[in-house]
């Protein structure tokens, strides 16, 4: 008898700033994983010049208390340091293939993202998000601003609602387990 093909799932995620090498090595390849090789927004590579100066989140899958690996990612910035001091934003939001079905994981990373910058003198918090991605961005109180294109796909410029996200101070890591139903 065949075996049906499953993934493990992992029962508990760390959220965090990456500071590991090969925690930000896996946040790059699951941001080509997802933008380049699956949905062709990027041919090659999706880095760019932000990445030089954007604080990294990973969700990293934990075993045994563990980080085993990395399966969701966001980068923040500050927009415009010297103009515009308090304005944030988030981008390259993914998470892995395989753990799309626990749809808290990227509500999660958003609520990290948010909250850190909040911590760090946000005052607005923009993202481009793209089209298909904005009902979970208003059912995490966000407001949409205006339609869009990004590397020629439709997206919607939106704002987090800051009230609903407070501050993660400095190296605050997010530990989750996921409850699992009886099979």
């Amino acid at each position: 008898m065949q075996m049906p093909n499953t993934v493990f799932m992992p029962g508990a995620y760390l959220i965090k700033e990456v500071d590991a090498g090969w925690e930000r090595a896996a946040c790059a390849a699951l941001r080509r994983e997802v933008f380049c090789r699956e949905q062709q927004v990027f041919e090659h590579d999706d880095r760019d010049a932000i990445d030089e100066q954007a604080i990294v989140i990973a969700a990293i899958a934990c075993v045994a208390g563990i980080g085993e690996r990395v399966v969701g990612t966001v980068r923040i910035h500050r927009a415009d340091p010297l103009r515009q001091p308090g304005l944030w934003q988030g981008s390259r939001l993914a998470v892995q293939q395989d753990y799309r079905r626990s749809a808290w994981l990227g509500s999660e990373l958003i609520r990290h993202a948010v909250g850190r910058a909040h911590a760090r003198g946000c005052t607005r918090f923009l993202a481009q998000v793209q089209v298909q991605n904005v009902k979970l961005f208003q059912r995490l109180h966000w407001q949409g601003l205006e339609a869009i294109s990004v590397q020629n796909r439709p997206h919607v410029l939106m704002q987090a609602q800051l009230e609903h996200y407070p501050p993660r101070h400095a190296r605050e890591r997010c530990f989750y387990t996921q409850l699992r139903e009886a099979a």
